[in-house]
């Protein structure tokens, strides 16, 4: 969704200075982009965030941060292209913002986890949050703190545990 910190969660986490295309919002934006949730914001992604993470000498973890308005969404198809799984980053006051990134994914069948930004809102259980957001059990969700790069280091973590946890479960032969 539009304003739920991924442009923060990438450069928090990114080993290099991560490309961002930020541009400050103007008032030609105001009738597009509906900025009441997040009133302060006076800049936003309008192509996407890019940052990189090295797992080891042989793995390398590439970072992209979509935009979260309805009007720059063409973009995500081809962001999906070869992607192996997808953080999708919710503001647990404005849960239906999601909505249209889980359908994305699960349209494209690409696996990812959810995590919760906290942005100081109320406290909702993790059964709540599922019920929202129409999760399926298996979809992880954590709690993080974008602006942190140990938070931010955390959830990424946790999407390459579910990766490897569906990839063990791929080669598995079936029970008959």
């Amino acid at each position: 969704g539009f304003g739920v910190g991924k442009t923060t969660m990438v450069r928090s986490v990114s080993e290099i200075r991560p490309l961002n295309t930020e541009e400050t919002m103007t008032e030609a934006g105001r009738p597009v982009d509906d900025i009441s949730a997040v009133h302060t914001k006076t800049s936003t992604t309008v192509a996407f965030d890019f940052g990189r993470i090295t797992i080891d000498d042989r793995s390398v973890l590439y970072l992209f941060g979509a935009p979260g308005q309805e009007r720059f969404w063409f973009l995500w198809d081809r962001l999906f292209a070869g992607t192996l799984g997808a953080v999708v980053l919710v503001d647990t006051r404005r849960l239906a913002d999601s909505w249209y990134a889980i359908d994305r994914l699960e349209h494209h069948g690409t696996p990812f986890i959810v995590a919760c930004n906290d942005f100081g809102g109320a406290i909702h259980t993790p059964e709540q949050l599922r019920e929202a957001l129409d999760l399926s059990p298996d979809v992880p969700l954590v709690d993080c703190d974008a602006r942190d790069r140990t938070s931010s280091k955390y959830v990424l973590i946790a999407l390459l545990q579910h990766l490897h946890a569906l990839s063990a479960a791929a080669r598995e032969p079936s029970a008959t």
